[in-house]
């Protein structure tokens, strides 16, 4: 059970997990202890998987990222989710409910490596038909 101490924390981490445990424990006005004790309890939990990197403008400006809704054929579902998984420029892959059945975030280094991508994707065994969606911002992401 998280209680506010913890949500608050949360929430200033997601905004940058690179904060100090000094400057955490001002902001959230509890000693550096706290603060340390909590992270711990929240990693051991489970709740706090890791640490990453969120890429910049400079970066993203490069890349040309889409949702590609993907309806399977049930019984390779497994299978095509290692596929899937084993393609560098997916970002996420998630199971969805409605007409499709998964989504996967991609990232190419413009619309000709997307259209290379998006032919791969849909050729692999258990792929009945795709959607595309190209991401033309993010307005933020959490």
């Amino acid at each position: 059970m998280l209680n506010s101490l913890d949500q608050r924390l949360l929430q200033v981490l997601r905004r940058d997990a690179r904060i100090s445990t000094a400057a955490l424990a001002r902001q959230l006005d509890v000693s550096r202890s706290t603060v340390q004790s909590r992270i711990q309890r929240l990693e051991s939990l489970g709740v706090i998987r890791g640490y990453s990197v969120v890429l910049g403008e400079a970066h993203n400006r490069q890349w040309v990222r889409a949702h590609v809704l993907i309806a399977v054929e049930q019984r390779l579902t497994p299978r095509l989710n290692k596929q899937l998984e084993s393609i560098p420029q997916i970002a996420t892959l998630h199971a969805i409910s409605g007409e499709f059945d998964l989504i996967v975030e991609v990232e190419a280094e413009g619309t000709q490596a997307l259209n290379h991508l998006l032919d791969r994707i849909s050729g692999l065994d258990g792929v009945l038909r795709t959607q595309t969606s190209v991401i033309l911002e993010t307005r933020f992401r959490r």
